[in-house]
């Protein structure tokens, strides 16, 4: 997904560090009058509940908006962890 998330400036080490924990790849960072525009890429499925945890990192002062970027091969960790929990 291409992401753009807008936060508070004291909080964005915060939200980079949250999205690089998602796998998610930080393309660019624009400054605006105390905040900041964060530009990325992430896969879906470690954003599912992304709502709750930017409100929680920023106090609810965040926002984002996300829309598909891509398709990609998932990681091997990542398949083998589905396909164990398909088959049971």
């Amino acid at each position: 997904m291409a992401m753009e998330i807008t936060v508070p400036d004291e909080v964005l080490g915060d939200v980079i560090g949250d999205l690089n924990s998602r796998r998610g790849k930080v393309t660019g960072v624009t400054p605006m009058a105390g905040s900041q525009t964060i530009i990325a890429d992430a896969p879906m499925a470690e954003l599912l509940e992304y709502g709750n945890i930017l409100n929680a990192l920023t106090a609810g002062r965040g926002l984002y908006t996300m829309s598909v970027s891509t398709f990609q091969k998932v990681p091997n960790h990542i398949s083998r962890k589905v396909m164990e929990e398909y088959s049971k």
